[in-house]
């Protein structure tokens, strides 16, 4: 009896270059700080011109595998790609909770406010409300890389993780010979900014970190099932608001939010 080679074993089958360009910009935004990326910044990383960047975005955009930020030039990935992976269950918390719980609250709390989680020793801006803020000095502030020991963004989780998670931040920032090292190796420093942030209840920043000392800044962490998995702050200017008026009006304000985000956060990842 003759033997027949099955088709695709006597075939072969061209690359389809949109469909390896596509996954390119994939990956590219996946390993970008948050997942977060603009037209520009995927350009240079994947090696493709920008119109056939933003082409695929689109394309991609169109079958739910990415999403475009509110600030009109950065893009995530979306609901499809996610629910492919077995992570996306720990990033489907910012779009379905946190991301309509700060928009909502915008109004009573006036000021930006940016929601961040640990990533390599630094806080990673995932959610803003600085694009919509009237009161913001900020319009970008998606994507960025925050210092951990300056930042109330920082604190506030740093104060709320496991002794492992916390350690385990601190031995990375050690290992670094820039001043967030030195900072780092500051032991006992550390823990008195760990104590007064438990003992207040809540983190601050009051100009600590020098690219933004004009800045006032206090935060809670987002805590899901009891486990600390980011943070949320509010960024105030300090020559418009008193230390009194911060802790009479606007703590409270930020801790009913961070709690909201807490608890629907703990009812989506706990189904």
């Amino acid at each position: 009896m003759p033997k027949f080679e099955s088709l695709e074993s006597s075939q072969t089958y061209r690359e389809v270059r949109g469909l390896t360009r596509g996954l390119a910009v994939l990956r590219a935004l996946n390993a970008m700080p948050g997942g977060i990326g603009g037209v520009v910044e995927l350009a240079r990383s994947t090696g493709l011109h920008r119109t056939t960047v933003k082409r695929l975005l689109e394309t991609l955009k169109t079958e739910g595998l990415v999403h475009q930020k509110d600030d009109g030039t950065s893009y995530a990935l979306g609901f499809e790609v996610r629910r492919l992976s077995e992570g996306y269950v720990g990033a489907d918390w910012i779009d379905r909770v946190a991301s309509p719980a700060m928009h909502a609250h915008l109004r009573a709390l006036s000021w930006p406010s940016d929601l961040a989680t640990p990533d390599s020793g630094f806080m990673i801006v995932r959610e803003s409300t600085h694009r919509v803020s009237l009161l913001s000095q900020h319009r970008a502030t998606i994507g960025i890389r925050i210092p951990m020991l300056v930042s109330s963004l920082g604190r506030a989780w740093l104060a709320a993780c496991s002794h492992e998670e916390r350690e385990a931040t601190l031995s990375l920032l050690r290992e670094r010979t820039d001043a967030i090292g030195e900072a780092a190796r500051d032991s006992a420093n550390i823990k008195r900014i760990l104590r007064e942030t438990r003992r207040r209840g809540y983190a601050v920043n009051r100009g600590e970190w020098l690219s933004e000392a004009s800045v006032t800044a206090i935060a809670f962490p987002i805590l899901s099932n009891r486990q600390a998995i980011g943070a949320i702050n509010l960024v105030l200017q300090r020559n418009a608001v008193t230390d009194r008026e911060i802790a009479i009006r606007y703590v409270p304000l930020l801790r009913a939010l961070a709690e909201e985000i807490s608890k629907g956060t703990s009812n989506v990842l706990r189904g």
